[in-house]
């Protein structure tokens, strides 16, 4: 095999990397979590890209302490995030699966 052909080769699998990469990450922009804090009292809806969709909160949850319901907020988008951070991962790294990359490698893109 010559180098020109290792050359044209490696450029077909960074071309089909980078359309799986793409395509990975515009389903990640429609893919929602959904996560809840305080048994339910806010619920946080966010796309695997971190933009948050929604927040509910409970009305009864509004006459408590204030402290109390930025706590809850802050525990729902955190696992919402960390929801998100996962679905991410395993999707990236199946748009980068594949493509011949030796053992580590792949986790680099």
């Amino acid at each position: 095999m010559n180098i020109n052909m290792l050359m044209q080769q490696a450029q077909r699998m960074q071309k089909d990397m980078e359309v799986n990469l793409k395509k990975a990450k515009e389903e990640l922009a429609q893919t929602e979590v959904h996560a809840e804090a305080g048994g339910g009292l806010v619920k946080v809806t966010m796309t695997c890209r971190n933009v948050v969709k929604r927040i509910e909160i409970n009305p009864e949850l509004l006459q408590d302490d204030p402290d109390m319901i930025e706590d809850l907020i802050a525990a729902a988008m955190n696992d919402a995030a960390r929801q998100a951070e996962v679905i991410s991962e395993e999707r990236l790294k199946g748009a980068s699966s594949g493509m011949g990359l030796p053992p580590g490698l792949a986790g680099m893109f």
